[in-house]
């Protein structure tokens, strides 16, 4: 591919985004359907003014929007696609005639993946660590989809925490508690749980060796996803091997909705085949 005047730039905002492998797989995508598009990894700590920037780039065509930035870059967009407004983040920002939209496919990449894991969700017990962004995507989608029993939120931010349990309650039919995160309450609440998803950056390259659940509450009923997908064998995901547990890596959540975003963005069918070789081939 030649990169020339008429290139069209996607783009990753956010802190951090060096271990970001959005470049990798979006590129060999556009390579693939041999679209003039490049895709580049923006590091991003004022949100308001990093899109003010794009808007006035004429060649802007969207961006992957990343921690911490998926509620805050809300209030800088034209327009909120409805299910994304309805969770109140988004992950995906689509410039379409100077009109910037904000999407959120965190939500399908999370239902699809934990469905192609072959995870059961109906009547289930649900606990989610984390209460930003991508948190939020994925307790919207289960309360609307997943018809699950009851979602426990656990987070540090008191606030997000509870802002995101009220919203739940108002907007979707599914029981909701919420409590901080920490040992004694993971303790309470990880006995009677069925599936256990991380949404918090804990153990994201570099540190490497980090986890939000020490290995001993972790139990061989459990089904544990982390959408932290680099590296690809978080220590969570080690821990729930080790204790038996199902896992389903962040790497297939990260697959589903960049794909979405490729959709959006050019508005033809995503090359997954091609963007899971890349996402395989960088942790062979």
């Amino acid at each position: 591919m030649e990169i020339n005047a008429h290139t069209q730039f996607c783009g990753v905002i956010g802190s951090p985004v060096e271990h970001s492998l959005s470049p990798a797989i979006h590129n060999a995508a556009f390579q693939k359907l041999g679209l003039n598009f490049v895709y580049l990894a923006f590091p991003v700590e004022v949100i308001g003014d990093a899109i003010k920037g794009l808007r006035a780039l004429g060649n802007f065509r969207g961006a992957s929007v990343t921690i911490p930035h998926k509620v805050a870059a809300v209030p800088f967009l034209d327009t909120i696609e409805p299910t994304a407004r309805h969770i109140g983040a988004i992950n995906t920002i689509v410039a379409t005639g100077g009109t910037l939209t904000g999407y959120n496919t965190d939500a399908t990449g999370a239902l699809r993946a934990l469905r192609e894991g072959a995870v059961a969700l109906k009547g289930r017990q649900v606990v989610i660590l984390g209460s930003g962004g991508a948190a939020r995507a994925i307790a919207f989608a289960l309360g609307a989809e997943a018809e699950i029993d009851r979602l426990t939120v656990l987070g540090i931010d008191d606030q997000e925490r509870a802002a995101l349990a009220r919203d739940l309650e108002s907007k979707t039919r599914i029981t909701v508690q919420e409590s901080f995160l920490d040992e004694p309450t993971l303790q309470k609440v990880l006995p009677a749980a069925h599936v256990l998803i991380h949404c918090t950056p804990m153990g994201m390259s570099p540190k490497v060796h980090a986890t939000s659940v020490p290995a001993t509450l972790l139990h061989a009923g459990l089904t544990v996803m982390d959408i932290v997908y680099n590296p690809r064998d978080t220590q969570l995901l080690k821990d729930a091997k080790a204790a038996g547990c199902r896992v389903i890596p962040g790497l297939e959540m990260f697959l589903h909705q960049a794909a979405a975003q490729f959709e959006l963005w050019t508005n033809q069918a995503a090359p997954t085949d091609v963007m899971r070789s890349v996402l395989e081939s960088r942790f062979s």
